[in-house]
């Protein structure tokens, strides 16, 4: 009898991982969370850079699957109960995991409410882009007066996050504050060499003409100065119309764009089409931890992505 995964794509069995992970932990997040400074955080992401720095004395659930978009969340009644005996939340901030004020307040944990010693905003410290104030108007790609939430794919960002979390570590449990500031050196001098690494091997696409599907890469794009053209998605969960498709195949033929950049939750129908009309590769890249197969954890996520635009450039 063949395996079943013979009948499942590689995005599916990350959902299915995820979810039977998941399950396992939530059954033993009582138990874990007596031993270890119980932390929750709002996506992947955030959970790989925390555990990072926790190291053995934390455990680490995040609320997001990593093949969703945060944005797009229904929370579940058990994300509730993880917060009512969580001694710490970090979460992206800048209006990404606004479902999150929810949760908080039927949790009636004030350590981990807004302005408790166990709140963490991500965002705080970094250089946000696409800052628009208030006002966002009808074109805006990511409506987010705020700025533009995907911070977390600049790699060179997680020096700031991580110096949050280590800061709110260190003032929950004072007794490890010594292992928490190691390990964030590690793992920041880890980083640090691949970040040359990484920015050797997308040397060659510098400028290089980009479509993405949704406006997930700004931050990405910045540090390794990578051009992204044009946006299928106009608006977070509207199809693009037919006119508008017709706009972003004729801008990649006037550009010479040859690369499709979707995430793997997004629909192929559109992307496969614009990139079929103009003659381009479609790449599929992981905006979070988890997102796909290989990106295991958040130095990983940037492996993973790198080696999919060297191998679409080629």
């Amino acid at each position: 009898m063949p395996d079943a995964e013979e009948h499942l794509g590689d995005e599916t069995l990350t959902v299915l991982r995820f979810a039977f992970l998941a399950g396992a932990l939530a059954l033993a997040w009582p138990a874990l969370a007596q031993e270890r400074l119980a932390v929750v955080t709002t996506t992947t992401d955030l959970r790989s850079l925390t555990e990072a720095v926790g190291g053995e004395h934390v455990v680490v659930v995040s609320l997001v699957p990593p093949n969703m978009d945060a944005e797009e969340y229904q929370a579940k009644p058990q994300d509730v109960l993880r917060l009512r005996s969580a001694r710490m939340l970090v979460r992206v901030g800048l209006d990404y995991d606004l479902w999150a004020e929810r949760l908080l307040l039927q949790a009636g944990n004030s350590t981990i409410r807004r302005g408790g010693p166990g709140y963490v905003d991500a965002s705080f410290g970094v250089t946000v882009l696409e800052l628009r104030g208030m006002s966002v108007g009808p074109g805006d790609g990511h409506a987010h007066g705020s700025g533009n939430p995907h911070y977390w794919l600049d790699p060179k960002n997680a020096e700031i996050v991580t110096g949050t979390i280590l800061e709110t570590l260190s003032r929950l449990d004072p007794a490890n504050a010594a292992s928490y500031e190691a390990n964030r050196a590690a793992f920041l001098a880890r980083l640090q060499a691949k970040l040359a690494d990484w920015d050797a091997k997308l040397a060659p696409l510098k400028a290089v003409p980009l479509v993405a599907y949704h406006n997930s890469w700004p931050y990405f794009a910045r540090r390794f100065r990578l051009d992204f053209v044009a946006f299928i998605e106009i608006k977070p969960g509207v199809p693009p119309s037919p006119s508008h498709l017709a706009g972003i195949v004729r801008t990649m033929k006037e550009r010479g764009v040859r690369i499709v950049v979707r995430e793997p939750h997004e629909p192929k129908r559109d992307v496969d089409f614009v990139a079929g009309k103009a003659g381009a590769k479609v790449v599929t890249l992981a905006a979070s931890v988890g997102a796909l197969p290989q990106a295991g954890d958040y130095i990983a996520l940037f492996d993973t992505n790198v080696a999919a635009l060297i191998a679409a450039a080629q």
